[in-house]
């Protein structure tokens, strides 16, 4: 039997299409479409940078323009519709997932205790149960509001008091609940009072590891589209590769799944696996919309490097902890979509206090021309996403395109 080989267009196709990037971006952008939205890209990365906007507002934003981020905090602290946890980053996941995290939550706690318990995070096991009786007596807190007495420092993770260590754990570990931020402060409270029990209560049964393994592949498969043993592990990041590869393995021998051959964009193959049918993807049929957007750094699309570089020949990497001098494009960099292309990369930033979004510096990619039409298109851009940054006007800086 010959194995079925994608070219690197159509595998453009479906995997655009499986991020809800192929289609025009528009519709409805809060209550039930949002987490619609969310649902279908599985879950949503945080992060704390605002040069233009956060990364999980840009996230939706280029897919829903109508998104304002009051849409995104009214699911998560109002409706409840969506929980703060960990994949491979911090991210918001629709509520109805929460059962499969008890698995990562478990194996958190083990590896935490493990890491946490030396050097400089002694005695925040010693702070448990005091945190929680300060949380059940007296309401949702942050890290600033508890460890009364404790050493503070203004350094990262690894100078954490033991009580806001213990936060942490209680979090990752299931007794705590993160139910919202201030700024970007996350707030605890005790899950029991945030998650419906039936959800949150942690399976007894042997079986539920073995199911959450099948839920976290066939998830991650339905997301990508085609993958490896390694990219259906790393999409949630709970499982190991080891139960990926077995997965892999039992849905081949049952007719489940079929080996494919991606083709990337330097002619390379690569090993894959699909569902069956994945020729006939109805996604291979309409081209991806033609539609200039902006992208976060960390849109699920590109978020794993090495992938979109086999797939669109794009290599990104994020410059803010490299020094200014030593920045081969800049601090915190956008990726430019057009149609299944990445054609560009763009630094810059809103200046809320001169109410204006300045576009500091341009680089097309390699073959990509940026005459008049494509310029249009950009202005139409940044006039869309000055509204997302709060911001009524931009500009271009001199210089700013390089060719």
């Amino acid at each position: 039997m010959n194995t079925l080989r994608l070219s690197n267009s159509d595998a453009r196709r479906v995997f655009l299409d499986r991020h809800t990037l192929a289609e025009t971006p528009a519709g409805e952008a809060k209550g039930p479409a949002l987490l619609g939205l969310i649902e279908r890209l599985g879950f949503v990365q945080l992060d704390s940078i605002n040069t233009v906007a956060r990364a999980h507002d840009l996230i939706l934003f280029a897919r829903r323009p109508r998104y304002r981020p009051k849409a995104l905090k009214t699911l998560y602290e109002k409706r409840r519709a969506l929980f703060e946890h960990w994949t491979h980053d911090a991210a918001v996941v629709p509520i109805d997932y929460y059962p499969w995290w008890h698995l990562r939550r478990q194996r958190d706690a083990e590896k935490l205790r493990a890491q946490w318990s030396a050097g400089r995070r002694e005695g925040f096991e010693e702070q448990f149960q005091t945190v929680l009786t300060q949380i059940r007596d007296h309401g949702p807190v942050s890290s600033s509001e508890v460890g009364a007495g404790e050493k503070r420092s203004s350094g990262g993770w690894w100078d954490w008091h033991p009580s806001k260590t213990a936060l942490e754990f209680l979090w990752r570990s299931g007794a705590l609940c993160v139910v919202g931020r201030e700024g970007f402060q996350k707030r605890y409270d005790l899950t029991e009072r945030v998650i419906d029990t039936a959800l949150c209560t942690p399976p007894i049964d042997p079986g539920h590891a073995a199911r959450t393994v099948d839920w976290c592949c066939a998830g991650a498969l339905d997301r990508l589209g085609f993958a490896t043993p390694a990219e259906l592990a790393a999409f949630w990041d709970h499982i190991t590769l080891s139960e990926a590869k077995g997965w892999c393995a039992a849905e081949l021998a049952q007719g489940r799944l079929q080996p494919i051959e991606i083709t990337g964009a330097d002619g390379s193959l690569r090993a894959c696996f699909a569902r069956p049918g994945i020729g006939d993807d109805p996604s291979l049929s309409v081209a991806p919309t033609g539609r200039l957007r902006v992208l976060s750094p960390f849109d699920p699309a590109l978020r794993d490097r090495r992938r979109a570089l086999r797939l669109f020949g794009f290599d990104y990497r994020i410059e803010i902890f490299v020094p200014e001098a030593k920045r081969t494009y800049g601090y915190y960099v956008f990726p430019i979509l057009e149609g299944d292309r990445i054609v560009g990369r763009v630094d810059m930033k809103a200046f809320r206090d001169e109410d204006l979004l300045r576009v500091k510096a341009l680089w097309p990619e390699q073959g990509v021309r940026w005459g008049k039409g494509r310029h249009a298109a950009f202005e139409a851009e940044l006039t869309r996403l000055t509204r997302l940054a709060g911001v009524s006007r931009f500009a271009f800086q001199d210089g700013w395109l390089h060719t």
